[in-house]
């Protein structure tokens, strides 16, 4: 029998893809399935979309703050809103591409715990190789790797297969062709995997 996979689209500017981050691999391993980590970005497929982040919206944003906190509180994982809001994702999403299959997952929860619950701004390169470090990686080498372009062609067909799949926000996640959007959805999407809900 095959293994059950989820595909996880990502931007780590996100702080509801961060919480979504926190609990995914326990999700997934209550029910025997693996996660595909799929960096993405988010304000690509905004522009496609025509959608927005919230924080865009006034009374969005202020609920946002407020929802996200008491969701943190929720999972039992640390959060502090950062200073720098929204933050420049787009290296980390390309160090991300840069890695191999198995990594991106590891990278994915540090750099988001970085900017989320220790907020250090992510658009720095100095932050990036100092996340990259605490792995035991070479972060300065990832960061030239994240410049070559066939990791910059990977973001962008990640970017381009995720709007062709219907994703207009993050957190998005596919159990094969069904679509869950938002760390809300992930009750969903493990009534799907358990066989208690039909997609």
């Amino acid at each position: 029998m095959s293994i059950p996979t989820i595909e996880f689209y990502w931007d780590s500017a996100s702080p509801y893809t961060y919480l979504a981050a926190t609990q995914i691999e326990a999700l997934a391993a209550r029910h025997g399935a693996r996660v595909v980590w799929k960096p993405f970005l988010l304000g690509k497929a905004f522009e496609a979309t025509g959608n927005r982040m919230p924080a865009a919206v006034p009374a969005k944003g202020r609920y946002l703050y407020k929802d996200v906190a008491l969701w943190a509180q929720h999972y039992g994982v640390p959060f502090k809103f950062p200073k720098v809001f929204p933050v420049a994702s787009l290296a980390s999403l390309r160090i991300a591409c840069a890695l191999a299959e198995a990594d991106v997952g590891r990278w994915a929860l540090a750099v988001m715990q970085a900017y989320w619950s220790q907020d250090q701004d992510i658009g720095q390169p100095e932050v990036l190789k100092a996340v990259a470090g605490s792995l035991g990686w070479d972060g300065e080498a990832l960061l030239a790797q994240a410049q070559t372009q066939p990791v910059k062609d990977r973001l962008k067909a990640n970017t381009d297969e995720a709007v062709r799949r219907g994703v207009f926000g993050a957190p998005s996640f596919f159990v094969g062709d069904t679509l869950f959007w938002g760390n809300d959805r992930l009750e969903l999407l493990e009534g799907v995997l358990s066989g208690r809900l039909a997609a």
